[in-house]
């Protein structure tokens, strides 16, 4: 199946449907694309939300965020789909699929060209084979990164989301390079790539369902797009799911890198698990409760004793993937959370302790200090839920990936600029 990555579609009206397809659930949402009212003459497209639907993954199904039985995928996103179908009364044909997992990995390529005709006007031809070297440089780079990861030095990846971030002409900075003179070029690019054979599980996924698929997206990635948090100062989003968190640096407006860690919510189930002798499912019930404060205040009290260690483990986990990132300036110092880890109180608990802030200060360079918060449904900005029923924590990294899946098939927005795409699609 042919992905149309950021393919521009006219329409007036249709429906899409963004399928996020998690460790522990399969979520899905259908979209009605429709206006806002353009009081100023300017229609803007917005994400009417009628339907959603939410299935829990077989055992064996996912592993760490990767699919590892293409058919019992299948089988839960059909389950998930006709449950949106039957609130929506209608059926999509088109799909936006999210990833996420340790083996999707978001960076940040700076390029500098030095012209040899500074007078010449820059035209579509030299931005494209300054794109093309850079894509190159970063992709060389991001399979090097991965094969030392997974041991396999001949690891297949592919691009699926691209970003230029920044553009300078001689230290000046535009949208559009051309026409302009100058003897250096800068380009910033953001690129994600995942394995080759994830996707292709997804393409095939998709292709069983019986549905177009018109992009993969990183769902870290369609966080920070789709979000209304992207101030100038930036942010830390960290989306604490089934099998993985994955954490996204905004600094300075730009997104510059995406990054895993293995640790999340199935592991604070199975630790519960194995310290009350309880089966999986009765495991995560409990933590639920837990979550809802349900329970007495002594259970409560016992269940933070029995995740107090990996709580901490997890909080290492994210200094390590925070060392990864760039030093060289300040970290945001808003931290964002979301997904239905996130929710477990231990875990904004620790990330707000005046201890751990003290050492992250001592450790980090903040600009200012650390503000923990929720990302909230209301924040997505470019979705509307006509269901009323999209509350949770839990749905906010579906909903920014419909909000991305907008944008794919928006007129007034590109996901990346024609040139960029033609680069792109030569990576391949």
């Amino acid at each position: 199946m042919k992905w149309l990555l950021g393919k521009k579609f006219k329409v007036k009206e249709d429906y899409l449907l963004a399928l996020d397809v998690g460790t522990e659930f399969v979520k899905a949402l259908i979209l009605k694309v429709g206006k806002k009212s353009d009081k100023d003459n300017e229609e803007e497209k917005k994400g009417l939300v009628i339907g959603y639907g939410r299935e829990r993954q077989s055992a064996g199904n996912m592993l760490a965020g990767a699919v590892a039985d293409i058919d019992g995928v299948v089988n839960t996103c059909r389950k998930a789909i006709d449950i949106a179908y039957k609130v929506a009364r209608v059926k999509p044909k088109r799909v936006v699929i999210g990833v996420a997992g340790e083996f999707i990995k978001g960076a940040t390529t700076n390029f500098v060209c030095k012209r040899s005709e500074p007078e010449k006007d820059i035209d579509s031809a030299e931005i494209q084979n300054i794109v093309q070297k850079i894509q190159h440089k970063a992709f060389n780079k991001m399979r090097s990164q991965l094969a030392w990861e997974t041991c396999r030095p001949e690891i297949d990846i592919k691009p699926i989301n691209a970003l230029l971030t920044e553009i300078k002409i001689d230290g000046y900075k535009v949208t559009n390079p051309l026409g302009f003179q100058g003897n250096e070029i800068f380009l910033s690019v953001f690129n994600i790539y995942a394995p080759l054979v994830h996707l292709r599980a997804l393409e095939n996924i998709a292709s069983k369902l019986g549905l177009e698929l018109l992009s993969i997206a990183a769902e870290s990635y369609a966080l920070t797009k789709s979000s209304g948090f992207n101030p100038v100062s930036g942010a830390i989003f960290i989306d604490i799911g089934g099998g993985s968190t994955d954490i996204a640096l905004v600094r300075q407006g730009k997104i510059e890198g995406i990054k895993s860690l293995s640790l999340a919510g199935r592991s604070f189930s199975k630790r519960l698990a194995q310290s009350l002798n309880l089966g999986f499912e009765e495991a995560e019930e409990l933590k639920i409760k837990h979550t809802y404060k349900e329970i007495s205040q002594n259970v409560q009290r016992k269940i933070r004793d029995i995740l107090k260690r990996d709580v901490k483990i997890w909080l290492n986990g994210v200094e390590l993937v925070l060392e990864e990132f760039s030093q060289d300036r300040h970290f945001p110092s808003l931290i964002l959370l979301c997904g239905g880890g996130s929710l477990l109180p231990d875990i904004k608990n620790i990330l707000s302790r005046e201890s751990i802030k003290k050492k992250w200060l001592d450790k980090f360079s903040f600009n200012q200090p650390l503000q923990v918060n929720f990302i909230r449904s209301k924040h997505i900005n470019n979705i509307i839920d006509k269901t009323n029923t999209l509350k949770g924590s839990e749905i906010i990294t579906p909903l920014a990936l419909a909000g991305l899946a907008l944008e794919i098939v928006s007129d007034e927005k590109k996901v990346m600029p024609p040139i960029f795409r033609r680069a792109i699609r030569m990576m391949r």
